[in-house]
């Protein structure tokens, strides 16, 4: 695809969405690789700001080859990199040297263990994060070895604390009068966040939350639980009045009026005979039929997806989750958009992800002024 029809099909894409989202004015350059640095700039650039996206020269940011590759690029690349304009660069400037340039700049780091501290230079991705900061440790079955979930969590929680960050930092500039300032993101730190309190527990209670497959600890009832078809749903009933719905949906009235089983600590004490008896229910109903009569209780209860099923689901269809877009071969994809939604200044997609350094000349010749003739020369040097 030539340069010229490049832009026309963003410039089409562009009038699909016409509000500039609340973060029109900001501009930010991505110089991060694969996910976490990635996911913060996507999930700014989808609510207005101007991404320019720096890649290698040769090659560009590995996940235009990640995974699923359909002609030559991932499709996880256009989700990814939409929005974004991206230009080749090779360079290695850090903190300090840029502030001396742009004293209201605001960079945000993201490592695996922070900028300072004794673990500072060790290298570190999202895998060995989840590990440090303590969520492999309580995933998965009781005496059987940590699991982790089958996408790279800790990297996307990063992301979303750096982009977090910077909006932080952005109203500290521009609406306090501040100025610019070092975001240091630690990925085993943001995994550390949704701890909840296993660490006040332990620190003082000598409680240390373990793994307990389908339930969640002190929480009850709240599991997976398989049905006569060998589907399974979860059930999230731990309120005192869901609870008593539940029992009374599933014919069990006795433990609906068990004065022992009335509040969550109680219930905590009882968890294998509830747990027992909500299963004994479900593998008496196919996954349909529950969801059915649990809805009609008003008790919280939903299906357990892959991909397949949420392209199909209708909720997902009326909330316009999934956008379809044209790839540079004319085949048709959907994208999820992204979360959340503002009625007045919504997000939106412009484009999906470029191909590498198709935005080059836009930004050196164009907002830099570089002459064609010093273009051609970082080009032969590999600089761009």
């Amino acid at each position: 695809m030539s340069g010229v029809e490049q832009r026309k099909r963003m410039s089409t894409n562009e009038k699909l969405n016409a509000s500039p989202g609340p973060l029109a004015g900001v501009k930010i350059l991505e110089l991060g690789q694969a996910i976490a640095g990635p996911f913060a700039a996507a999930f700014l650039a989808w609510f207005g700001a101007e991404v320019i996206k720096a890649e290698p020269p040769v090659g560009g940011d590995p996940l235009r080859n990640w995974r699923v590759v359909h002609e030559g690029t991932s499709l996880w690349w256009y989700s990814m990199a939409r929005n974004k304009k991206c230009v080749t660069l090779n360079l290695g400037l850090g903190y300090e040297e840029l502030k001396k340039e742009n004293t209201g700049l605001i960079l945000a780091r993201i490592s695996g263990y922070g900028q300072t501290g004794r673990n500072a230079q060790k290298p570190g991705f999202a895998a060995v994060a989840e590990a440090f900061g303590g969520l492999r440790y309580v995933t998965g079955e009781p005496a059987r070895p940590p699991v982790r979930a089958n996408l790279s969590l800790g990297d996307s929680v990063a992301g979303l604390h750096a982009a977090l960050g910077i909006l932080m930092a952005l109203y500290h500039r521009d609406a306090k009068g501040g100025s610019g300032q070092l975001i240091d993101i630690a990925l085993y730190e943001t995994v550390l966040n949704l701890m909840e309190g296993t660490i006040s527990e332990f620190d003082l209670a000598g409680v240390r939350r373990e793994r307990e497959g389908m339930r969640l600890t002190g929480i009850v009832p709240s599991g997976t639980y398989r049905c006569a078809d060998d589907a399974y749903i979860v059930i999230g009933a731990n309120g005192d009045s869901i609870f008593r719905r539940l029992m009374i949906a599933m014919d069990r009235d006795d433990l609906a009026k068990d004065a022992r089983l009335a509040q969550n600590d109680g219930r905590s004490q009882h968890v294998k005979e509830i747990d027992d008896a909500i299963s004994a229910w479900t593998r008496r109903h196919t996954a349909q039929e529950a969801i059915r009569l649990l809805e009609a209780a008003e008790v919280p209860a939903g299906p357990i997806y892959s991909a397949a099923e949420m392209l199909e689901d209708e909720h997902y269809r009326e909330r316009q989750v999934y956008q379809e877009v044209k790839l540079p071969g004319g085949q048709s994809v959907k994208l999820p958009t992204v979360a959340p939604r503002l009625t007045g200044t919504p997000g939106g997609l412009r484009w999906i992800g470029p191909p590498l350094g198709a935005h080059n000349n836009e930004v050196y010749r164009d907002w830099l002024g570089l002459p064609a003739a010093e273009l051609a020369r970082l080009k032969s040097e590999g600089v761009i």
